[in-house]
């Protein structure tokens, strides 16, 4: 948020004298730099994205290539060895936490009040490398021996302009339409991540700029110039209400109260970021400064984005779609919705939901457990000529698993509890689908690991692989399930779909389910109903079963966790310590926002 325009700091007197002819050239030469610092950060970027685009392009060729020739190949034996030097950057780089092993499980002050978690090696290099450009943009060319009034203007100004540049970052990481997902495979989860982070950066900046003004003017025109500046220049007291509010928005956005009050939160971060856009705007103006064409830009991205979830949810909930919600033991619920219009489903995808009777505003996001399709035939109709007229006759019915926290999810299940026969029925909204990025079919030996209720994100993978392995269309081998879950009692959750997956076709010949069970009531709710669906008390040592699995390792393995973060960084810190001796990837599945 720069305090003066460019122009208005050339103004000095006409250069007419030596002192007012080199004062010109200094402020040439520090609106040059302010410029190419501006041009240099979209550089970096784009860079990065270039670079990143092409590592994925990478990869999901190798992937490609890899199904391919595994089609038929029932060993697989080329892919199982390791290469050296991939299997040491994932070791130590791509997978690892930046400590020894702790990543998604959060901080906590007590049992309810978490602070947060840490990021990767990997996203903590890209943080301070930003961060690192960020600084070097701010006090790179400045010349220190000038008066300090002259280096507090140039501080000033580049701060202001670069906290201004990071708003388009900053938008498009917090886009749940973000095209990057999809373009670099990178998750929502990691996005949202950088977001945080760099709003902190963003944060740093508005409070430096707001500083060197201050400072500036303090020095320039004492207190008394200050307090007047705030108060009777419209410029300058736009400036501070958007520094009030940015400071306000940092503050409220840690774990803690983020975590505490989801709810209000979102509509006071949504308020609050309108409000920062909008003092900027006429602070901006008022300086006649040309970043304002940045904030334009800002306006477009997020006007297209929130136009593209209202299209989307319009056209899928077309019609009207009504969501079953029934009470489950283990203070679950489940939610069926019978959607308006057919969906287009991968396993790993997830969707927002809008119950309006329970929170005109509310929506939350919950993995996909179970979709299906099923054909409406009437009589009277004629028969399907076209695309359309089939997509016309289907319906989709969409699943998910919701455990009861607060806020949403817990009166959600009340109303479940206290509805006769434990269900009700109500009109919904559903915004989706997203994710799906991360597909399993490449591995000839995959482990499916999830705690509670992060089972729904592992079954439609368990389904879908089963599936393809008896078509042929996959290279899986070996597939294991592995659940750990409190009390049996939770086998309810997803009792109907297992069913169904333990109907289908070749299943006994690739799946194999281990259920731990950690808090049985006696030893008598612990069987194993056949020899490939197996029940255990107590933990599981994750080690130790992925020692078992590579013993017999068809094919590269993929590993995939969707759980408590206890869960996943022990299964992190397995996966990365087998580097060398196994081909095998993690995919960590989790939503820390």
């Amino acid at each position: 948020m720069a305090q003066i325009s460019s122009a208005q700091q050339a103004a000095p007197p006409t250069p007419s004298t030596p002192e007012a002819s080199a004062a010109a050239a200094l402020q040439a030469n520090a609106d040059t730099l302010n410029k190419d610092f501006y041009d240099y950060v979209f550089i970096v970027l784009s860079s990065l994205i270039l670079g990143l685009a092409i590592w994925r392009i990478g990869i999901e060729s190798v992937k490609y290539a890899r199904t391919l020739i595994c089609l038929n190949n029932e060993r697989q034996l080329y892919f199982v060895k390791p290469s050296a030097p991939f299997a040491s950057f994932k070791k130590h780089f791509l997978y690892a936490p930046i400590f020894r092993k702790r990543h998604n499980r959060e901080f906590q002050l007590s049992a309810a009040v978490n602070v947060g978690t840490l990021p990767t090696r990997f996203q903590l290099l890209f943080i301070v490398a930003y961060l690192g450009t960020n600084i070097a943009y701010c006090v790179v060319g400045i010349d220190w021996s000038q008066p300090s009034t002259t280096v507090l203007k140039e501080l000033r100004n580049r701060t202001g302009i670069l906290a201004v540049t990071n708003l388009i970052p900053q938008f498009i990481l917090a886009a749940r339409n973000n095209p990057l997902i999809n373009v670099l495979n990178i998750s929502f989860d990691s996005f949202n991540l950088l977001h945080r982070w760099f709003g902190r950066i963003v944060v740093l900046e508005v409070i430096a700029h707001t500083t060197s003004y201050a400072i500036y003017e303090v020095r320039t025109a004492g207190w008394k110039g200050l307090e007047k500046a705030i108060t009777n220049g419209s410029m300058t007291m736009y400036g501070f209400i958007g520094f009030v509010a940015v400071v306000t928005i940092a503050i409220m956005s840690n774990s803690i109260f983020r975590h505490a009050f989801y709810e209000t939160f979102k509509l006071l971060h949504m308020a609050l970021v309108i409000l920062v856009i909008i003092v900027i705007w006429f602070h901006l103006r008022l300086s006649n400064i040309p970043q304002i064409t940045i904030l334009y830009g800002v306006v477009a991205l997020w006007v297209t984005e929130h136009l593209l979830r209202a299209t989307r949810v319009l056209y899928r909930n077309r019609g009207g779609s009504k969501a079953v919600v029934e009470a489950l033991p283990g203070n679950a619920c489940r939610v069926t919705i019978a959607m308006a219009r057919p969906w287009s489903f991968k396993p790993g995808q997830h969707a927002y939901l809008y119950i309006p009777s329970l929170g005109l505003w509310t929506s939350h996001p919950f993995s996909v457990a179970w979709s299906q399709e099923t054909e409406i035939l009437d009589p009277d109709e004629k028969l399907a000529m076209n695309r359309q007229d089939i997509l016309a006759m289907q319906k989709t019915s969409l699943s998910f698993i919701v455990r009861a926290r607060t806020g949403f999810t817990n009166t959600l299940y009340q109303r479940a509890l206290a509805s006769t026969d434990g269900r009700f029925t109500a009109n919904c909204v559903a915004e989706g689908p997203y994710g799906g990025m991360h597909m399993m079919h490449s591995y000839g030996t995959v482990m499916l690991i999830a705690g509670g209720v992060g089972i729904t994100h592992q079954v439609p993978h368990v389904r879908d692989l089963v599936a393809g392995y008896a078509n042929g269309t996959v290279a899986v081998r070996r597939l294991v399930l592995i659940w750990i879950i409190q009390s049996p009692e939770h086998l309810e959750w997803i009792r109907p779909w297992m069913t169904s997956i333990l109907a289908m076709e070749k299943r006994r010949d690739v799946l194999r389910i281990m259920l731990f069970v950690t808090r049985p009531r006696s030893t008598k709710e612990i069987h194993s109903p056949s020899a490939t669906v197996q029940m255990f008390p107590g933990r599981p040592n994750i080690e130790a079963l992925m020692d078992i699995e590579m013993e017999n390792q068809v094919g590269a393995m993929g590993v995939s966790v969707c759980g408590s973060g206890d869960l996943s960084d022990d299964v992190r810190r397995a996966v990365r310590t087998r580097q060398h001796a196994a081909n095998i990837d993690f995919v960590e599945e989790s939503f820390s926002w």
